[in-house]
């Protein structure tokens, strides 16, 4: 049974509760009974201790796969472990690897989002489209927006729903669409997010289990985030108009003051400027950032031709090789990351008037770095866990019993792999962060299929997959809660239950395409990003 509503959106009055409903509300409670990510991790650190003393008590070992020793558990909770616990406390948390890439990535980006640059150009992507290729080119922008932090959830998602509003659809239809690329399409990208280096550090922290010298480049899996782009945007293109749109059939035509109160409530909601048009300033601003980020982009290009092919070329190459791989340039993609978001947002800042001296730019970084005060915790309690983790040698352990098991089973490499992407979606349904779920499954998960032959590339691959798809059904989700606000502006009765009904062949299209995708790459051998074979052998 159905109604219109007071603007000619389609509304469920209906309130009875669907087995879907009840699953999801278990769930939910579990996931919100779990304690916070930092807790959790303190609390895991506590258990790696106790667990370290049961380990040698029980007289646990294994043999070593690449030297033929005995591997036994270090005990932590004894005087020698409580001394390194002490005197570790602190540099475990400076040399955490993802720590220091995350921070350098933001400060860049933030000056883009500050300027305002990062709105402005999605808003202008979305807005000069043309009608009929709206709903792939919001996809296309939700992907792309996710290399920005939250951007895309705070200002695409409610844009989308006055765009279609405006083209004569339903708003919630256009909503779904955008918010379906820039959560289910997490994991995929034509550029290089603040994820990746994130994600890589925790790689090279757990590979370093088995290969203390084994390093994970920030672009380990871009190769195939760049085939996964046009992939999402058709599968959430096909979803949208397949699925989503014939439960939310066009509304009557809206009058334009309905439209503006729209706009208004969401910007005021927001923080967000929702004009039909960008100004002359922005407009302004989007050619200035446009020319920077050409001449940037030409002398990273030059940077990157053969050496001696022209003056001055190569000067990022490899010193002694000559060769892209293991070069200045793909070790310093985060400092590539940074200034690109420093050059692009200072020229639009000066384009548009929204920087006006050094003391905006500086805010700029500021404001990216004060939001991270939450993350800094989880970071610190995070690296002790992993620390310990590793003193104990118990990852070590686990990974050789495990891998052994996995070896028994004989299970073919795509079986395998898919079986962990299900896992990795399974968690994320009760734990919502990214990283929070690669820093504790990947000390696990990465030594083990080491040891079966597979490279942390590969692993770190699968687990994105996993950790993309089912995003947009998972109340763990950080912006969950907004994205139900943002559809209750059209559908007052939106709740948990309907973003679930929507998001749901969504989530199960980009699970299975992104599956088949990643089961045909692995048969074909690809590498899945610059200098990341899918194979791991071991030195002898």
């Amino acid at each position: 049974m159905s109604t219109e509503s007071p603007k000619g959106m389609k509304k469920t009055t209906s309130t009875r509760r669907t087995a879907l409903d009840r699953f999801l509300d278990a769930i939910e409670r579990g996931g919100n009974a779990l304690p916070h990510p930092a807790t959790l991790f303190a609390l895991l650190a506590v258990v790696v201790v106790i667990a370290s003393w049961i380990a040698t008590q029980a007289g646990v070992s294994v043999q070593h796969p690449t030297t033929g020793a005995t591997v036994t558990p270090v005990n932590l909770l004894s005087l020698e472990g409580l001394h390194r616990i002490l005197t570790r406390l602190v540099t475990n948390f400076t040399s955490f690897a993802p720590l220091g890439t995350v921070l350098v990535a933001l400060i860049g980006i933030g000056v883009a989002e500050h300027s305002g640059l990062i709105g402005a150009a999605l808003r202008k992507l979305v807005l000069s489209s043309p009608k009929r290729l709206l709903t792939p080119i919001l996809v296309f922008a939700g992907v792309m927006s996710n290399m920005a932090s939250e951007i895309g959830y705070v200002l695409l998602i409610p844009l989308a729903g006055l765009i279609f509003k405006s083209a004569g659809r339903h708003p919630i239809v256009g909503m779904a669409a955008a918010f379906a690329g820039v959560s289910g399409g997490y994991s995929a990208n034509l550029l290089i997010g603040t994820i990746d280096p994130l994600l890589s550090g925790l790689s090279q922290e757990a590979a370093a289990i088995v290969d203390a010298d084994y390093r994970v480049s920030p672009l380990a899996n871009w190769y195939f985030m760049i085939v996964s782009t046009p992939l999402v945007t058709f599968l959430g293109w096909f979803v949208a108009e397949r699925f989503t749109a014939p439960r939310f059939p066009d509304p009557v035509a809206v009058e334009s003051s309905d439209r503006e109160t729209d706009s208004a409530a969401l910007a005021a909601q927001t923080g967000e400027n929702f004009e039909d048009e960008l100004s002359p300033s922005e407009r302004r601003g989007l050619r200035y950032a446009g020319l920077a980020t050409l001449a940037l982009t030409l002398l990273i290009v030059w940077s990157m031709l053969p050496v001696g092919s022209v003056p001055g070329a190569g000067f990022l190459r490899n010193p002694q090789t000559g060769e892209l791989l293991n070069s200045p340039l793909l070790s310093g993609v985060v400092a590539i990351i940074f200034l690109y978001g420093l050059v692009s947002g200072v020229a639009y800042g000066i384009g548009a008037g929204t920087i006006k001296s050094d003391a905006d730019v500086i805010q700029g970084m500021g404001q990216s770095m004060s939001t991270l005060g939450t993350y800094l915790v989880l970071v610190f309690f995070a690296a002790q866990f992993v620390a310990f983790f590793n003193w104990t040698q118990l990852g070590l352990i686990m990974a050789v019993n495990g891998a052994d098991t996995l070896r028994a089973l004989e299970l073919p490499a795509v079986p395998l792999f898919v079986s962990f992407i299900l896992l990795t979606a399974l968690v994320n349904l009760v734990m919502g962060s990214a990283s929070a779920k690669w820093a504790l499954m990947a000390p696990v998960f990465i030594p083990m299929f080491m040891l079966l032959g597979y490279s942390p590339e590969l692993t770190q691959t699968a687990y994105r997959v996993g950790d993309s798809v089912t995003n947009i059904i998972s109340p763990m989700m950080s912006y969950f809660a907004l994205i139900i606000a943002f559809f209750q502006r059209y559908e007052p009765r939106s709740g948990l239950g309907t973003i679930v009904a929507v998001m749901l062949p969504y989530s199960m299209t980009f699970l299975l395409g992104w599956s088949v995708l990643f089961g045909i790459w692995l048969s074909l051998g690809l590498p899945v990003g610059p200098d990341s074979p899918l194979e791991f052998r071991l030195n002898p």
